[in-house]
Formats: structure tokens, C-alpha cells, sequence
């Protein structure tokens, strides 16, 4: 087990060894290799006896992307050209920093800290890629090794599957969550609650943090699909990685059996169909949807009627997560129109959950509102909304690269709304990371054209 720790030193140090040779797509071997093992690389250290090693792991990322922003600015050759977005996101950083310093909410610095880094982090991440230079990254190679990643990972869900174990109970994972979150194992499989369904039905998780992760992860997988296979003229030139990795993230999305990703999934294909003009997608959907409608009806209910119960219960929001989801929503949306400008930092969110005394949650929206207020809620809702309008906007004029990164972005986008509604996505570091890097890189892109700089080629896989 011990190799993950391994991979997960391997790709800091190559990056960090990239990043000192003034080489700044070193960033990308650690958020594409490393991001992705890092509560099971965490795990597997303070299980092999390595308990003080894990303190020093954990800030492994920050340090890669602050010196991957600080190198971008060092070598920065002309003013940046302001965006909306890079102010929105500005105003949003510099806003929630108020309430770190002033004294707000019941936690003292040490845990609000925490909870800026939690929430508000994002905004490095946009500013290293939007300072990143596009012309100085070969994005179809990285895209392929995201898919290489992703095959792996539904490798792991395979062994998972027929030795029906959680990869997580061969890791520390329980341990790890008591060590360092506080948090004592539950569930049936002494994990947590989030590894299996209200009817018992495991929900896997390979070696990522969880099986939401997991989940949110197949989308971006589809999503870097979308982009990497979709040419200028909007066919679909697939090769034998692509063929692999669409159909681990078919197998993956349901083993691990969240519902926000399994519709987000659809609702992503229907949209790439939708903007692509892909009629035949189209028509298959409409088919697709009339046929698992009379499965659902006449065959799951004898097949596996514990799958049924989940769906229906699902459907109808009467199972226990679906009931748990809704209150903490009302809880955190109560909370926010009493308290406008927000609780503090801490009051919603991991910090919360370390120390049971959660305001709201599961949900990131609620989760920003309940502690810095309605102001930063809206412009966290409008950063989403500008990337999903201006990637619509752009697509049909881009080409290369600029293309693949903006179908890719627009569909990450889309694809995260329901899962936002229901997690604190950006706790998921791989998640966050990749996305809102590739949001800053887009941005980086457009800027570019509004001072007449030339399309990127298009790059040969």
C-alpha cells in the first residue's frame, strides 16, 4: 500500500523539480497524479507508522500552486488584461480575508484560517492558471494522462467489486478520519455513512477520498473526454485510451452510486449533444430515457429491487440522505436570512463537522452563505454562471486548445451544479484544483483574444 505514499512523494518532487527550472507545467504531474491519491496517500502514511510525515504531505498542494502563482508573476511580461471574473474572484478573496481578521463567529484564528483555506483557496488556483501561459502547455498529453489516472482508478473499483471490499478498510482510512478529523468510523463497514446507500448497497470509491469524490471525478473525466476527442469541426475521433476510459466512466458512475453524478453524467452528455449539433446523440438520449423508464418500471422492481428502493427513495425524498440533505439545507438557509453578513468562518463546512457543531451543510452554496453571508454566496453563484455563459459563448469560435479546454470547462461547470447542492465540492482537492486551474487557463485564453493575439494550434495527440 505503501507505493501510493510513494506516487504521491514522486509527483511533488518531479513538479517541484519542474517548477525550480522555471518549468510551470511541473504543476500539472502533481494535480493530475498526486491530487487524486491524497487521502489515501495520507492514509497509508500514518498506517505504516509514518504519523508525523502526514503534517507535512498535507501542504504539499498549497506550496505547489503558490509557486507555480509566484513564478507566473515573475516572469510576467506585460499587465494583465482584467476580466469581470478576475474581479469578482478578487472581491470574493479579499472579502471573506475580512473575516478572518475581524471578529466574527465563535472559532479562533487558528480554525478560521482553516475554513478561508477551505472556502477561499480557490482563488490561487484561478490566478496560477490565469497567469499561465497557454502557448507553454501541451494540454492534450495532460489530458491523456487524466484518463490514464482515471482507468487505474476504475482498475482499483474492479478489485473493490469481486472482492466486494472497500479499498479504504486495506488504507487507514477510519483511522486517518479519527487522527487528524476527529471523526469515529461509522456505517456498517466501519468507514463512514457515506460508503453505502440507506439500503445497505456499498458505494465504492476506489482510491480516492470518498465515494462523492469518486463520483464528481468520473465527471471530470467525461468532461476532459469531451474535449480532448471533439474536433474543430465537431466530430468525435476516438482512440483506444478514449474507448477505455469512456467505458470506465460508465462502470464507475454507477459502483459508486451517488445520485447527483449519476444525473449530472446524463445531463452532460445531453449538453455536449445539445452544443456539438449531434442529432443522433440526441434521438439515442430521448430512446435511451423512454427504455430505462419501462426498466426501471417492469424489470428492476424483480431484479434488484434494492437498487429500486434506492432510486425511488431517491426520486421522491423520502430516504434518509435525500430527508438528511433537505434539512441541513433549510437549517443553512434559515440560518443565512437571519444572519445576512453571515456566522464566521467555521460555522459551516469541515471545520464544523471536525467539531459536531455544523450550521447547515451539504451543500457548498449554503455552506459559503452561512459563513460569510448573501454577498459572497452571489458571487460565488455568478463565477459559475459567467464560466458556463462565456464557454457557451466562445466554443463555436475557438480552435486547438483554446477548444478542448473551453468544452471541457463548460461541461465541468454544468456537470458540478448538482453535486454542489448536495457536497462541499471544493473539500474535494482533486476536483477543485484541476477545475478551477483549467478556469483560469480559459480565462488566460479569451483575454488573449481581446488583444489580438493568435489562436493556439491545434495539437496532434
Amino acid at each position: 500500500m505503501f507505493i501510493f505514499a510513494l506516487i504521491y512523494f514522486s509527483a511533488f518532487f518531479i513538479a517541484l523539480k519542474n517548477l525550480i527550472s522555471r518549468n510551470k507545467q511541473g504543476i500539472f504531474i502533481f494535480l493530475i497524479f498526486g491530487l487524486p491519491i491524497y487521502t489515501t496517500s495520507l492514509s497509508v502514511a500514518l498506517q505504516s507508522g509514518f504519523a508525523d510525515l502526514v503534517p507535512l504531505m498535507q501542504p504539499f498542494k498549497e506550496i505547489l500552486i503558490l509557486m507555480t502563482l509566484g513564478i507566473g508573476i515573475w516572469e510576467l511580461k506585460r499587465q494583465i488584461r482584467f476580466q469581470s471574473i478576475d474581479y469578482a474572484i478578487l472581491a470574493y478573496f479579499f472579502y471573506t480575508l475580512l473575516y478572518v481578521i475581524l471578529p466574527i463567529g465563535q472559532y479562533g484564528l487558528g480554525d478560521k484560517l482553516i475554513a478561508f483555506k477551505s472556502s477561499s483557496f480557490f482563488t490561487f488556483i484561478y490566478f496560477a492558471g490565469r497567469i499561465f501561459d497557454p502557448a507553454r502547455i501541451y494540454i492534450s498529453k495532460y489530458y491523456h494522462y487524466i484518463l490514464a489516472v482515471f482507468i487505474a482508478a476504475a482498475g482499483i473499483l474492479f478489485f473493490e467489486i469481486i472482492s466486494n471490499q472497500h479499498f479504504q478498510t486495506l488504507t487507514g482510512y477510519a483511522d486517518f478520519n479519527f487522527y487528524f478529523f476527529n471523526q469515529e468510523a461509522s456505517g456498517n463497514y466501519d468507514l463512514s455513512w457515506t460508503f453505502e446507500t440507506s439500503t445497505g448497497l456499498r458505494r465504492f470509491a476506489s482510491f480516492f477520498a470518498n465515494p462523492l469524490e469518486f463520483a464528481a471525478s468520473t465527471l471530470l473525466t467525461l468532461a476532459i473526454l469531451a474535449g480532448l476527442y471533439t474536433t474543430d469541426d465537431n466530430r468525435i475521433k476516438v482512440d483506444t485510451l478514449g474507448i477505455i476510459a469512456i467505458i470506465a466512466t460508465q462502470f464507475s458512475i454507477f459502483f459508486a452510486l451517488s445520485r447527483s453524478s449519476l444525473a449530472s453524467y446524463f445531463i452532460m452528455i445531453f449538453i455536449y449533444a445539445l452544443i456539438t449539433k449531434k442529432k443522433l446523440i440526441l434521438n439515442i438520449i430521448y430512446a435511451g430515457f423512454i427504455a430505462v423508464s419501462v426498466y426501471f418500471i417492469f424489470f428492476m422492481l424483480v431484479m434488484n429491487p434494492d437498487l429500486y428502493e434506492f432510486i425511488y427513495e431517491t426520486i421522491t425524498f423520502t430516504n434518509p440522505s435525500s430527508i438528511g440533505h433537505v434539512l441541513a439545507w433549510i437549517e443553512g438557509i434559515e440560518a443565512i436570512a437571519a444572519n445576512p453578513l453571515g456566522l464566521g468562518l467555521g460555522e459551516s463546512g469541515r471545520v464544523a463537522v471536525s467539531l459536531s457543531d455544523t450550521v447547515g451543510g451539504e451543500n457548498q452554496y449554503i455552506i459559503i452563505g452561512v459563513q460569510t453571508g448573501i454577498l459572497t454566496l452571489l458571487l460565488y453563484l455568478w463565477m459559475h454562471i459567467y464560466f458556463i455563459k462565456t464557454c457557451w459563448k466562445w466554443f463555436p469560435k475557438l480552435q486547438g486548445k483554446e477548444r478542448q479546454v473551453c468544452l471541457s470547462l463548460l461541461l465541468m461547470k454544468i456537470g458540478f451544479i448538482i453535486p454542489l447542492l448536495t457536497s462541499e465540492l471544493e473539500s474535494s482537492v482533486y476536483i477543485s484544483y484541476l477545475s478551477w486551474f483549467l478556469s483560469g487557463l480559459f480565462v488566460h485564453m479569451i483575454a488573449g483574444h481581446a488583444t489580438d493575439i493568435k489562436p493556439l494550434p491545434v495539437e496532434k495527440s
